[in-house]
């Protein structure tokens, strides 16, 4: 308590100055290394506080169309929106990703949204004043932030929104306007024009287009042009147009369209991308190296148990039932391995053997109520699509508002 009456009294006094985030860095799947910044605790409590006054206000602002870093709304709201549109004729999908968004960010264009919206100078200064702390790099220098704000902060996902809603602006303005009506949007389709919408979760969004392959094209200087004011580009490796029947990656997903079997009826089908399959595989990999065979069989089970069930939680909305059986046979085979390892003395342990000591129902492996049940255990659900419906803490049901 008396921690925060400090903080409280500094806050009121205004001789609250925040410390330098330290940088840690952390390595990225492909490879490249991820700048992390660790606030101090004093810090967190206060970003805490101001995300707690901004986050109710922004929200009456931000569009639907945002998934990422929001109250009530997660990852598979923007997989099913693109779903949606996907099996209504938004074939085309310019598929997009902003470099070093969080560290590019200028500062001078997300103060001006800020106070657009917020008119307590005391509230901006201490936003600016976070932006600006700096940082402290593993080596122990300190380097100014002239840009960006740092991963790893609590205010950080929602300072990205606010600037990221430039974007969402953008093109809501354009669909509310333009297309926001069946008969514009079938009007613009006889004059040739095509038609769009954005989906955004964080710095990665797609834009979903019904029309040709030429309008996705000419999305990308729509794009390049609304993120310049923002100090911000597109990462060319990772934005491309392509057609749905090719099938892209999204947030962990492969979505694809694709004739559904014993038919001649297509349908945009989601399920884990090769990428993300390989990633769990890889994780049940390092669990069964020989280094962990200190580890009783109880704890082993229940730690893969933990892993699989918290990866298949997060792919169950999708066509997922094989592939949670192909991961769970692999790590079937790798527990496996790692039993006859642990276990062997003089001779091997055979197979036959491994059934009746390790096996409690046919080649279930068990051990003192541990049983591997794996991803499977989790069943497969469809996700219904939510659209505008989606309710915050602060609006209850916008559905009953829309009435």
């Amino acid at each position: 308590m008396a921690f925060l009456g400090q903080i409280r009294d500094l806050l009121k006094s205004g001789e609250f100055r925040p410390v330098e985030v330290r940088q840690v860095m952390i390595p990225k799947a492909s490879g490249k290394l991820r700048k992390l910044g660790i606030p101090t605790i004093a810090d967190r409590v206060v970003q805490a506080s101001l995300k707690a006054v901004l986050e109710p206000i922004f929200e009456a602002d931000f569009q639907p169309c945002s998934y990422g870093f929001r109250p009530n709304r997660r990852a598979q709201d923007a997989i099913a929106e693109i779903q949606f549109y996907g099996t209504r004729g938004y074939h085309w999908v310019l598929e997009a990703d902003i470099k070093a968004c969080f560290d590019e960010i200028s500062h001078t264009a997300l103060m001006d949204r800020l106070r657009a919206r917020i008119k307590d100078k005391r509230v901006c200064a201490l936003v600016k004043a976070f932006l600006k702390s700096g940082i402290m790099t593993e080596l122990g220098d300190r380097e100014e932030t002239l840009t960006g704000t740092p991963q790893g902060g609590i205010l950080s996902p929602l300072l990205a929104n606010i600037a990221l809603s430039a974007l969402d602006d953008h093109f809501s303005q354009q669909w509310q306007q333009e297309m926001g009506t069946r008969q514009q949007r079938e009007k613009r389709i006889r004059r040739g024009q095509g038609n769009w919408r954005i989906i955004r979760y964080a710095d990665d969004f797609a834009l979903v287009v019904f029309g040709g392959q030429h309008h996705a094209e000419a999305l990308r200087e729509q794009v390049t042009a609304a993120l310049a004011p923002l100090g911000l580009r597109l990462a060319p490796e990772k934005t491309r147009v392509v057609h749905i029947d090719e099938g892209f990656d999204f947030l962990g997903f492969t979505i694809r369209r694709m004739r559904k079997r014993g038919t001649q009826k297509h349908y945009v089908y989601t399920k884990p991308s090769r990428k993300a399959i390989q990633a769990i595989k890889d994780k049940v990999t390092a669990k069964t190296y020989r280094s962990t065979r200190h580890m009783s069989l109880e704890e082993q089970i229940t730690s893969l148990n933990r892993m699989l069930a918290g990866w298949a939680n997060y792919f169950r909305h999708g066509v997922s039932k094989a592939v949670f059986s192909a991961v769970d046979s692999h790590a079937w085979h790798r527990l496996m391995r790692w039993i006859r390892g642990k276990h062997q003395g003089k001779h091997r342990i055979g197979m036959r053997e491994l059934r009746r000591r390790f096996c409690d129902t046919g080649w279930r492996f068990a051990c003192n109520g541990a049983a591997f049940t794996g991803a499977s255990s989790v069943a497969v659900t469809r996700y219904r699509y939510r659209g505008n419906t989606i309710p915050t803490p602060w609006t209850p049901d916008p559905a009953a508002g829309d009435g």
